[in-house]
């Protein structure tokens, strides 16, 4: 199994885990910034050993098949999302370090629309590279 795999397993749990506590309980919390931020490092670790695997640099690189419209869409779905969820965890970290409550009430209607962006090239990756 590629380690790129498991860090990006990594990443859709510990985001999802910060995204939907913080929206079950209605207020943005120091831990859910660690889940945002942690799941950002996965993240961009999977992504980087994907874009090496991709590139053959990785010996189990068998496991990559290239798709050009199904590449297109994933990468660019890939990297806003990504740019997405960096925002989102630096806009969460200002929240909580200026102590706004009513922007801490707020903030997870717009959690959860990063994490539903950040399923796109999450779920496309797991389809369009196991076929």
């Amino acid at each position: 199994m590629s380690y790129g795999i498991v860090f990006i397993n990594f990443a859709f749990i510990l985001y999802t885990v910060g995204v939907w506590s913080e929206k079950i309980q209605g207020k943005l919390t120091q831990g859910h910034l660690i889940f945002f931020w942690l799941g950002i490092i996965c993240d961009f670790l999977g992504t980087s050993a994907m874009e090496e695997m991709s590139k053959g640099h990785v010996i189990n690189s068998s496991l990559y098949q290239y798709v050009p419209i199904s590449d297109s869409f994933h990468s660019l779905t890939g990297v806003l999302a990504l740019l997405l969820m960096l925002l989102h965890s630096c806009w969460a970290t200002v929240i909580i370090m200026k102590h706004k409550e009513i922007w801490t009430l707020k903030f997870h209607r717009y959690s959860v629309i990063v994490w539903l962006i950040w399923l796109l090239p999450f779920v496309s990756g797991a389809m369009f590279h196991m076929m």
